[in-house]
């Protein structure tokens, strides 16, 4: 098994756990300060991770059209976050979650459309069961 997968999959089983552990920590408090108080979390393991890699011994170089996809990338991070937030705080973790498993459908497109990746049967076919998985899960 290609190394990426073990990472996707590790991943995806990371990102499940979150939102009930979300849900949890955000009870007696309101979701922005669970949101800074998550946040803080993300940056200390990420510099942690920083180190631990080696990462931080290479020379970095960042031209402008690096730099700003990483600021927008952590633009839009930070609203899907708020948002994310706000929804769990007053809903049920496994609709929210369901609908925020739509984010995979604007993936796909966008890498199409932007990155110039392939648009095989396959891909399509998965998109649309995505969809209609997360169609039906939040069907009321």
């Amino acid at each position: 098994m290609p190394t990426w997968i073990i990472y996707a999959l590790i991943a995806t089983l990371f990102a499940g756990v979150t939102s009930v552990f979300v849900k949890s920590g955000i009870r007696d408090i309101n979701a922005e300060l669970g949101l800074v108080i998550r946040i803080g979390i993300v940056f200390f393991v990420s510099i942690v991770n920083l180190f631990v890699m080696d990462a931080h011994k290479g020379q970095i170089q960042l031209s402008n059209r690096t730099l700003f996809y990483l600021i927008i990338s952590g633009l839009t991070t930070s609203v899907c976050w708020i948002f994310y937030y706000k929804a769990i705080d007053i809903g049920n973790v496994s609709m929210i979650s369901a609908i925020d498993k739509g984010s995979i459908v604007i993936t796909i497109l966008m890498a199409v459309t932007f990155l110039g990746e392939p648009f095989t049967l396959k891909l399509a076919l998965g998109t649309g069961l995505i969809l209609m998985g997360m169609v039906v899960l939040v069907w009321q």
